[in-house]
């Protein structure tokens, strides 16, 4: 049996889309994410807008307009305190976020503080959305109508919840706590004003008319106060009617959500009950995506704090290659993105697939994979004018620790076929890896190049081994490039076991092959590994080579 060929998830999505659209008689085309700006808005959350992205994306890519809404909902209650914010911003704690300061005090509010990151982030990554306010649309009263009509029909609204709360499932069935809230002992109301005297949402509502639209409510502050829904904005629907009131509202054919979303009983599985039988609507057409960790990191949670952010990852990663690594894997795949030495082999997969695209030997699947990395529908994202290898530059970066003259030395003596006329060449890849092996690379791990030969060792050195140093100097100039310096360490054993340089490693060579290189290392670096030996090499220059592996 041949080995089955992965689907594009891309292409598949996209084509139940346009379908959906057809069911809904030529419907516009509307992908939708909504982000909470509660706190920094993490890798997990980019899943939420680059899975919509890219079908939206390839919609576009066969000529079909389409529209990409990012709906901040921003009108949340603040539910905690992120760690790195004051304590005292505690007292903030269910009030929305628009209404909450930022605590760095460089924006309106805590929500813009927080959008303010990932718009930067998304416009490096080409992703275009429409943005959506929840907190202009509720307290506009674009919603008006829609909050009335859920609360005239709040009974059956708690008819769909009550068929999910009692039944028995193996998949734990979410329970909203404000589901919970919003049944009182006057009744469910799908409804959570914000207070009129404290501001916060600590609030029941105790009773509705449904012909004059009043409403009252009682808070936990103390105050007892109320207005007609049909004249006055002052709260917002409660997180599993507000979701699906905004699908038929925006008439929303694509979205995606985390898997907590999307299991039996969930919000999505009521969302889309209450949809049809309250607001007339459709479910739009809908994927669910898993977590996002990095480096081996549990499931991440924003509201711990401290977690990366996409405008920190894109400090270290080039813009495609998140895209890259967003859109190659079925979006229920879980996936790390690495910030320790595994960059580097993320970095050679992706410069290795572009190769094999430029040969024609890529299959139409990783084709279309890279395509779509590249830049989005409009055009492709900027990019490095030579784009050396990236463990290359994060070798350069950690032993010339920032000098831009021996950066540009070694880096030309990488390239002397065709030398790099300047750095600007390089970056911004460049930048990327000196930033990776300044921010992410421990102390302890980076290179410390000798200031001084060891001559104690040098001078204790049995004969083969000097006589190895000597072949490696004495080869030096002749094999100065990546390629004659990789021939030459592993050809020093050859050359002393008597051996043709194109001989094959046997079990013997290999590992009078690894004690060379030991003994490089620990004589060039003080340690027995380091940067791959002929990047080190070049990167030390013939100069400094002989002057710490010279016998006296």
């Amino acid at each position: 049996m041949g080995v089955k060929q992965q689907s594009d998830w891309v292409v598949a999505a996209a084509d139940q889309v346009i379908a959906e659209g057809k069911r809904r008689g030529g419907a516009p085309l509307v992908c939708a994410s909504g982000i909470s700006p509660s706190g920094p808005v993490h890798l997990g959350n980019l899943r939420e807008i680059m899975v919509p992205h890219f079908v939206a994306d390839e919609i576009r890519r066969r000529g079909l307009e389409c529209r990409h809404l990012l709906s901040w909902d921003d009108y949340d209650r603040l539910r905690k305190v992120p760690a790195g914010v004051p304590a005292s911003f505690a007292e903030h704690i269910g009030r929305p976020l628009t209404v909450v300061p930022d605590p760095c005090g460089e924006h309106d509010s805590w929500a813009e503080h927080f959008k303010a990151p990932l718009r930067s982030a998304l416009a490096q990554l080409g992703v275009e959305v429409d943005e959506i306010s929840q907190t202009q649309m509720y307290k506009s009263g674009a919603y008006r109508e829609q909050v009335v009509h859920a609360m005239r029909h709040r009974q059956q609204i708690d008819d769909v919840l009550g068929r999910y709360r009692t039944k028995k499932t193996d998949v734990e069935v979410e329970q909203d706590e404000e589901d919970v809230a919003a049944g009182g002992t006057g009744g469910y109301y799908p409804y959570r004003p914000y207070c009129e005297i404290c501001g916060r949402d600590s609030t029941t509502v105790t009773s509705f008319d449904d012909a004059s639209t009043a409403m009252e409510y009682r808070c936990e502050c103390g105050h007892g106060g109320g207005f007609a829904l049909a004249e006055t904005d002052g709260g917002k629907l409660v997180w599993k009617v507000d979701w699906p009131m905004r699908w038929a509202f925006e008439g929303v054919t694509f979205e995606a959500g985390g898997v907590d979303h999307s299991s039996p009983g969930s919000s999505f599985t009521v969302g889309s009950q209450v949809v049809r039988e309250v607001f007339d609507g459709l479910p739009p057409s809908y994927l669910g995506y898993s977590f996002v960790g990095i480096s081996g990191m549990a499931k991440m949670s924003s509201s711990k704090g401290g977690v990366p952010t996409p405008i920190d990852i894109l400090e270290v990663l080039e813009p495609a290659v998140l895209r890259w690594l967003y859109n190659r894997r079925q979006p229920r795949q879980s996936f790390q993105i690495a910030l320790d030495a595994e960059i580097l082999r993320v970095y050679d997969e992706w410069d290795a697939l572009g190769r094999k695209v430029a040969s024609g030997t890529a299959t139409d699947l990783e084709a279309a994979v890279r395509a779509r990395s590249v830049g989005p529908a409009s055009g492709p994202l900027p990019t490095t004018p030579r784009p050396l290898p990236f463990r290359t530059l994060a070798s350069v970066a950690d032993v010339a620790a920032g000098d831009p003259e021996q950066t540009l030395r070694i880096l030309r003596d990488f390239t002397v076929e065709e030398p790099l006329a300047g750095l600007d060449e390089a970056r911004p890849r460049l930048d990327r890896a000196q930033a990776w092996v300044s921010t992410y690379v421990p102390a302890e791990d980076r290179t410390q190049v000798r200031t001084e030969p060891d001559r104690e060792r040098l001078e204790q050195l049995p004969a083969a081994k000097r006589e190895a140093l000597k072949l490696l100097l004495d080869g030096l100039d002749g094999h100065w490039s990546l390629d004659g310096l990789t021939s030459l360490v592993y050809g020093v054993p050859k050359v002393q076991a008597g051996l043709p340089l194109d001989a094959p490693a046997s079990p013997e060579l290999k590992v009078a092959q690894r004690e060379l290189f030991v003994l490089l290392y620990e004589l060039l670096v003080g340690r027995d590994t380091g940067p791959r030996l002929p990047t080190l090499l070049l990167a030390l220059g013939a100069e400094r080579i002989r002057s710490l592996l010279t016998v006296a």
